[in-house]
């Protein structure tokens, strides 16, 4: 088409207000962005002059799809300023509570988000009547990761068990028992959801980019780990400003940032890219099914690796509950706190990618500075790169296809609009 007009207001299935602005005048294109309009948020402001023992709470309500991945970063990063050293079984069991926020939010994307696109409808609700059994299958796997976080934080959004130093809650062996038995059976609908997405026809686009995640050498990497990148990079969370970079743009309350290219991508396929080897040998099974094999570079099968991290979780959490039941699971309490003046740099990867916080203690423990980067955030850059090749490629096809493909890739980076939201502009006069 010669001329084109898209002003999405604002994009719909996904967390926050985002929208899309294309602008084509006789085959020229004049605009092409990803806005990020949502009100900012100030909650680096909201935790100074609060005691290490509140930051990990305050924090977690940054999200909640994701809180129990900002608390367990905000956590880290305090334990890492205060010298505290978890015990085994607790970091055992915030791994296994990652894996239920992974299972958790992944879901959500996958089916209530995305799959709509793929069905011709414009919500879940309306697959109710019409493939019933994929809304069901959703709702139990949906269930499953949200009592499994309830099991371990003391609910499923905004955990209360998990503190600095450990956690005031632990899970029974019944507790754990019956919950390995959910998981073992949950892998009859981990194999229809991969059969499901196998058979999608997801949209044709290639652009290569620079993938930024956490990577150990003996697990797929989600709550420790090393900032490795795919174009060769690594550094200790410590040094996360050498990889993020961030910058302010004038359309944007999202800051954006940049590595060794314009723009890097965090997430599930970033984590996928980087750390194939580490997955369970189930999930490499699903990753054949999907067609994913590194290096992938098609945006929109973000999603496709989603799935294939649902699998690895919930593979990775009947090991967890295996080792925590043979270790013999007890009662302890959290790690007593030396209060002291320090400094952390906490590093997870959440489901929408990694996630920085760094904090300031004085020698009271109450923090004078706080820094959180946001995956959302992080992909800024790398999104708008990616509408900006994709629309050239569908100039010749009707404009509401071209609407469409557009809000179908910014659905496949999973936004979290909300959280990635910490600009404001202030002009004095």
């Amino acid at each position: 088409m010669s001329t084109v007009k898209v002003d999405v207001h604002h994009v719909t299935r996904v967390e926050g207000h985002g929208d899309i602005v294309v602008d084509v005048e006789k085959g020229e294109i004049k605009s092409c962005r990803f806005e990020v309009v949502e009100a900012p948020r100030f909650f680096e402001a909201f935790v100074r002059d609060r005691p290490y023992s509140e930051l990990n709470h305050i924090t977690s309500r940054i999200c909640g799809i994701c809180s129990v991945g900002h608390s367990t970063t905000s956590a880290q990063a305090t334990e890492r300023a205060m010298g505290v050293e978890l015990t085994r079984q607790a970091s055992l069991l915030r791994k296994l509570n990652f894996h239920g926020e992974i299972i958790d939010s992944h879901v959500l994307h996958t089916y209530y988000l995305v799959a709509p696109d793929f069905f011709g409808v414009d919500s879940v609700i309306p697959l109710v009547e019409t493939n019933r059994e994929v809304v069901l299958r959703a709702l139990r796997i949906k269930k499953l990761s949200g009592d499994l976080c309830a099991m371990i934080g003391g609910r499923h959004t905004h955990p209360i068990a998990l503190v600095v130093g450990g956690f005031t809650h632990v899970p029974t062996a019944r507790e754990l028992r019956e919950m390995r038995a959910r998981l073992v059976d949950a892998r009859a609908d981990m194999d229809a959801t991969v059969d499901l997405f196998s058979t999608l026809p997801w949209p044709e686009f290639e652009r290569e980019t620079e993938y930024v995640s956490l990577h150990e050498e003996d697990e797929y990497a989600f709550v420790s780990g090393t900032v490795v990148t795919s174009d060769g990079f690594s550094y200790p969370v410590e040094d996360y400003r050498k990889v993020t970079n961030e910058w302010c743009v004038p359309f944007s309350t999202a800051k954006w940032t940049k590595h060794n290219r314009e723009s890097y991508m965090v997430g599930a396929l970033a984590r996928l890219n980087n750390n194939f080897d580490q997955l369970h040998p189930r999930a490499k099974e699903a990753a054949a099914k999907l067609g994913l094999k590194p290096l992938v570079t098609n945006p929109f099968l973000n999603t496709a690796a989603q799935v294939v991290e649902m699998v690895h979780c919930v593979e990775d959490s009947i090991l967890i509950i295996d080792e925590l039941l043979s270790r013999g699971i007890k009662p302890e309490a959290p790690v007593a706190v030396e209060v002291r003046a320090g400094e952390g740099v906490g590093a997870c990867d959440v489901p929408r990618g990694i996630l920085f916080h760094h904090y300031v203690y004085d020698e009271e423990g109450r923090c004078v500075a706080a820094d959180c980067v946001i995956p959302t955030n992080q992909n800024m850059a790398n999104l708008n790169a990616d509408m900006q090749e994709l629309l050239p490629q569908i100039l010749d096809r009707p404009q509401e296809e071209i609407r469409r493909l557009l809000e179908m890739l910014v659905r496949a980076y999973d936004p979290c609009i909300s959280c990635s939201a910490h600009f404001l502009q202030v002009e004095f006069v």
